[in-house]
């Protein structure tokens, strides 16, 4: 069996070691904030999310640009289901580097997340500018396959069946095993009620592992 590893890509075995070289090297050089931001990346690989974030801000402290930061400051606030603190801080990544990708790809996921239905007009201009975010995102990065999926979910809440599925398919292009994708393009060609493709990329996404929802295994059993 392999070494389970943390989202750094270490060994959790290792983790320890690798923080406390770096803590050792911020003793020699407390302004670098690129070592801050690879403890607090090392420390949410342990989980110890309080003092991540209280590292993040050290390193943002020393390098103000270092736009991943924001991001994972934001990923914090994401997990604590604060969606304006999320959004706030992927605000900050994009201004600290202007053309960061991940940061307007955040900003568009946030936005749809604060479409809940209970304002149709707030929602729609939520949604329209995660569209805009979303299309600088694949500007700045042709192969960022996660904003294809997410411009696809936008279209699909806007009732755009066919340019979701477009989007959708962008997605399948840069990596063709992506279950996020295919699972869209069911939902979209079922929405179509061309079960045919619907039963196809339903198919590919439970073979690379993805829980389709029974409801939509349930509607499309007939037509198989």
């Amino acid at each position: 069996m392999e070494n389970q590893k943390q989202s750094g890509g270490l060994p959790l075995k290792d983790i320890d070691e690798h923080i406390a070289y770096l803590r050792s090297q911020l003793t020699q050089n407390t302004e670098c904030g690129t070592t801050h931001y690879n403890l607090a990346v090392a420390l949410m690989g342990k989980k110890e999310y309080d003092e991540a974030e209280s590292v993040l801000h050290d390193a943002l402290e020393c390098s103000p640009s270092l736009a991943e930061a924001y991001v994972l400051l934001g990923g914090l606030c994401l997990q604590r289901k604060d969606l304006e603190g999320c959004l706030r801080f992927n605000k900050y990544a994009i201004k600290a580097r202007v053309g960061f990708a991940e940061g307007y790809g955040n900003i568009a996921f946030v936005l749809l997340q604060q479409c809940v239905g209970t304002d149709p007009v707030e929602d729609a201009k939520k949604i329209d500018e995660a569209i805009k975010m979303l299309k600088k995102a694949i500007i700045h990065n042709s192969k960022f396959v996660q904003a294809f999926t997410t411009l696809g979910t936008a279209y699909f809440m806007k009732g755009f069946i066919k340019e979701a599925i477009e989007a959708n398919k962008e997605a399948v292009k840069i990596q063709p095993d992506f279950p996020i994708a295919h699972n869209n393009l069911a939902v979209a060609y079922f929405e179509l009620k061309d079960y045919k493709k619907a039963i196809e990329h339903c198919d590919k996404a439970v073979e690379s592992g993805y829980d389709i929802p029974k409801e939509l295994l349930d509607e499309l059993e007939p037509h198989r």
